[in-house]
């Protein structure tokens, strides 16, 4: 490798590191270190720390204990913008280029000085001295890119050359890449990663964040990974082995007793299909996903951030319109991408985020349990409170849901407590399908097995579930599990999974214990 610099310190040097947000630890006591050239991992799943750890990085959060260096010297004060970009940049899963200006343009973006490009405060820019240096500055760094096309043409991995360029331009030689191969396909990811090496021989770190683990291993020399806020271990890629790695993640899980909804001894469901999903598409998300979840069974939906488990699960509520295919509700074809319609065909859902999409926090938990079923609390369209209160009071027993009242906001509620709004609120219609996106999310450990129990209840009394989750607990309560990566499925699990092989399906390392060919086209 050629002399990376004359500092042969760490570009990067965190040790530490926490980070609380309200009664939420972030990061424990985290530390990374990187050194000049080196292309560094970090892997732990979702809700491990990276994200947090990503936003000191690059100083738009402050730590709360800990000391961050950065080229051998503390890092800048916050707010100081100029300061941060000359020392490390992160090229995120969204561009942060702008599609409608030109590469040129997006490449002195925001340079207060533009450089001197201009000198005094009202000279025009010189757009033809600004082409050439847009130029040079490409050649420089071996992108080929036309600095005069507009950045809405360029490929995905374009516009990341494009977004690595300006962050090396302004002096950084520390890149943190935040899943930059979740939109690209094959020759993509190999372009990239042609260029990353390229780079590296030029003195410039990467870390390298990816639910890919496959890619850490074709990339990287060494591995960080995080779990539930804490550093685990920190070793070189060519000495952990995929499994070590997988339980890393993931931790030994001591198995407890059975909690009550055990799916253990249960018989497999041989009930009439109720949901049919068939040859169902939709770009950028999924293809060609297919599906039957009969009477009395709780199918997974496992798959990281990018797998298009979370899309699909929606597109089957009715929120978005797949390109192709059909969903089907006990024999009857459901119109797609309506979600009245998939309410009136029997389709429960369950939102991924109570806050965003679930609640209405300042009206009180019996409206917001009744949203759904309007048309059944009076006549004409009419809502009558009384029955509107009934019928939520028959639900905060069903749920054991704990509020003072009917009438109290659900704003005053706890979280699992709100949660258990939102189920009522989707089983509401008495659904013959409940679709839930990661039901438990951001619950206690109490709620999370009251709320799986729920949703075990309604598969027990004839129907169906799909729950949608990357959480291994909700997956837990399921018959069976199918693991997407990509788009695609590529494994299926019977219940009684362990965590490593579930993980590694997840994580696109479907090995020979799947009982699905693994057909994931990203390698």
């Amino acid at each position: 490798m050629a002399d990376p610099s004359p500092n042969q310190g760490p570009v990067v040097e965190a040790d530490g590191i926490s980070k609380r947000f309200g009664a939420t630890v972030a990061l424990s006591d985290a530390r990374i270190s990187v050194a000049p050239g080196e292309s560094h991992a970090l892997v732990g799943r979702n809700g491990a720390g990276k994200s947090t750890l990503v936003s000191i990085l690059t100083g738009l959060q402050s730590p709360d204990t800990g000391t961050l260096r950065l080229n051998g010297e503390p890092a800048p004060a916050p707010g100081d913008t100029d300061a941060w970009r000359s020392r490390v940049a992160c090229v995120y899963q969204r561009s942060t280029i702008i599609p409608a200006l030109t590469v040129a343009e997006n490449l002195f973006l925001n340079r207060h000085s533009l450089d001197r490009q201009s000198t005094g405060a009202l000279r025009p820019v010189r757009w033809r001295q600004l082409r050439r240096r847009a130029s040079d500055l490409l050649a420089e760094y071996g992108v080929d890119v036309d600095p005069t096309a507009r950045a809405e043409d360029l490929t995905v991995e374009q516009r990341q050359f494009v977004e690595i360029a300006r962050a090396l331009s302004l002096g950084a030689r520390f890149i943190i890449l935040d899943e930059p191969t979740a939109k690209l396909d094959a020759r993509g990811i190999e372009k990239l990663f042609e260029k990353l090496r390229a780079l590296q021989q030029q003195g410039v770190a990467f870390l390298f964040i990816s639910h890919h683990l496959q890619e850490v291993y074709d990339l990287c020399t060494t591995v960080t990974v995080y779990r539930d806020a804490r550093h685990i271990v920190t070793a070189p890629v060519a000495e952990l082995g995929q499994q070590a790695l997988v339980e890393a993640m993931t931790g030994e899980r001591a198995r407890g007793s059975e909690p009550t909804w055990s799916v253990t001894g249960r018989t497999s469901s041989g009930g009439a299909p109720l949901l049919d999903v068939s040859g169902l598409s939709l770009t950028g998300a999924y293809q060609d996903f297919s599906l039957i979840a009969r009477a009395g069974e709780v199918v997974g939906l496992a798959g990281a951030a990018a797998s298009g488990n979370v899309r699909l699960g929606e597109t089957i509520a009715g929120l978005h319109r797949p390109q192709a295919g059909t969903i089907t509700v006990a024999g009857h074809q459901v119109r797609t991408g309506r979600v009245p319609a998939a309410l009136a065909a029997g389709i429960g859902f369950v939102p991924e985020d109570r806050h965003i999409q679930g609640l209405i926090p300042e009206r009180s938990v019996a409206e917001n349990a009744t949203l759904t079923v309007t048309d059944q609390l009076g006549p004409f369209g009419t809502v009558l409170p009384s029955r509107t209160r009934t019928f939520a009071q028959r639900m905060i027993n069903d749920l054991d849901i704990k509020t003072p009242g009917p009438s109290t906001p659900v704003a005053a509620l706890s979280g699992g407590n709100q949660q258990k709004v939102v189920i009522a609120r989707a089983l509401a219609t008495e659904p013959r399908v409940l679709v839930a996106i990661r039901p438990t999310n951001g619950v206690d450990i109490k709620s999370k097995e009251s709320l799986l129990g729920t949703v075990r209840e309604v598969a027990d009394a004839g129907k169906s579930a799909l729950i949608v989750s990357d959480e291994l607990d909700d997956l837990r309560v399921c018959d069976r599990v199918l693991a997407m990566f990509h788009g695609r499925v590529v494994a299926e699990f019977e219940h009684g999974w362990s965590d490593e092989q579930l993980v590694a399906a997840m994580e696109g390392m479907a090995g020979p214990t799947d009982t699905k060919e693994d057909n994931d086209s990203h390698h």
